[in-house]
């Protein structure tokens, strides 16, 4: 009698166990690995999305299975060592059976569960398909039941549904996660996120600013007005008359080298403003999405950028977007090193002014904030309250900023040292007095 009931509960802990691990298995599953497990034609796959969709229906499931075995057991090793220990049974059997279930029906499968999660999840998802279906109706009664008692207490039965921001938020976590562990590199991580970045961007935070803007001046003499265009690097640039905010066209180098050609280099014969393509104005709120579908649409990869006044504030192209996923793309005009993010051999940086935050957080693998402003210099204004002197010092984030060169109201050099622990900066350049003028 004693053996029998022993290998019955023997079982009914193997039962038990697994309960236990595929609880544990499809609670930590990969959701996405499983989706493209089945797209691929996996049928377990496909058994374990069907149980994920309905988490609540599933626990409650397992959770019942569980219990119950675990209680049967209890009861079966009770009855059984009832009539050798009489009024101790009911100490011996919980110590023991508490020991059994905790090493061989919880954490021994749990265990297992954690480090095979796939694999466990697939070999057990057919079999459990069944089971829930079986006890789908017991398992709606305690659901049913469950939700009434959590109503007296404010909670109502409503299931959170995912949002797209959720859904990006948990790709970046997964990314940052695993670039930690060493398991994703920090450029396929910046891709990934620039890619999920592009609805949040807008076309200001990446545009070329005027001041910046390479643009021609079309009542030049030709001559002189073909020898800047060909002296400058862009296939594209923007031609105005009468003041350099007033853009008339948008000229391609390559529509006025054609027209050479075809004139046999007869300059003269050239209408250059006529080779021109009418101006493209897009919103400077526009999202960087919204931008790329447009780019795409027009079959464009130039666009002039304004406010919400109609003034010209720069111009975007499609280059610029890309950078956004890929980083900066260099071409044969491109210096190899960066000349406006330059490595001192203190461990500082000196930085030009309108050097974009999110370049530096790309390229040095920074975590200045985004929000506060779109260049280096606005953080640094946008932080103090004030626009600064040269040399004056200020820390912020982690980072010390000095001021190196100011030209009117707008900082054109500035000094970084970033935290101690990636700089080698001497002691004299972190002592300084913040905000203090040499």
């Amino acid at each position: 009698m004693l053996v029998t009931t022993l290998i019955a509960v023997a079982l009914l802990l193997a039962v038990s166990a697994f309960f236990a691990g595929s609880e544990t298995a499809l609670t930590a599953v990969s959701r996405g690995r499983m989706h493209q497990l089945e797209k691929d034609g996996s049928r377990a796959a496909g058994a374990v999305n069907r149980l994920v969709e309905d988490r609540e229906r599933l626990i409650g499931a397992l959770l019942l299975g569980n219990t119950f075995i675990n209680i049967l057991a209890s009861s079966l090793m009770t009855s059984a060592l009832e009539g050798r220990f009489g009024h101790r049974t009911v100490a011996i059997t919980t110590g023991i059976m508490t020991a059994v279930i905790l090493v061989f029906a919880e954490v021994m499968p749990k265990t297992l569960a954690i480090a095979r999660t796939d694999r466990f999840a697939l070999f057990v998802a057919v079999p459990l398909r069944l089971i829930v279906s079986i006890l789908a109706p017991i398992v709606a009664s305690v659901q049913w039941l469950v939700w009434r008692v959590l109503a007296l207490f404010g909670v109502g039965s409503d299931e959170e549904t995912g949002t797209e921001e959720g859904a990006h938020e948990e790709i970046r976590g997964s990314l940052e996660l695993h670039h930690r562990e060493g398991n994703v590199e920090r450029e396929h991580r910046d891709m990934i996120g620039g890619i999920l970045d592009l609805r949040e961007l807008q076309v200001g935070d990446v545009m070329l600013h005027r001041t910046t803007m390479d643009s021609y001046d079309v009542e030049l003499p030709k001559r002189a007005l073909l020898d800047s265009i060909i002296a400058s690097p862009h296939s594209r640039v923007p031609l105005w008359k009468d003041q350099p905010e007033n853009i008339v066209g948008i000229l391609s180098t390559k529509h006025l080298a054609q027209a050479l050609v075809e004139q046999r280099g007869n300059l003269d014969a050239i209408d250059i403003a006529a080779l021109a393509s009418p101006p493209w104005y897009v919103p400077d709120t526009t999202s960087l999405e919204e931008q790329l579908a447009s780019f795409r649409e027009r079959k464009s990869h130039f666009a002039l950028v304004v406010d919400e006044y109609g003034a010209l504030q720069g111009l975007v192209t499609l280059e610029d977007i890309l950078e956004e996923i890929f980083g900066n793309i260099p071409d044969e005009h491109t210096p190899q090193a960066r000349p406006d993010v330059r490595r001192r051999p203190d461990g500082s940086y000196l930085v030009d002014g309108t050097v974009p935050v999110r370049d530096l957080n790309r390229e040095l693998d920074w975590n200045l904030p985004e929000e506060d402003a779109t260049t280096i210099a606005g953080l640094v204004i946008s932080q103090s309250g004030t626009i600064p002197e040269v040399g004056q010092r200020f820390a912020f984030f982690g980072h010390t900023f000095e001021i190196m060169r100011r030209q009117r109201n707008q900082i054109t050099a500035l000094r970084v040292i970033p935290p101690r622990s990636d700089s080698q900066a001497s002691a004299s350049d972190t002592t300084g007095a913040v905000g203090a003028k040499k």
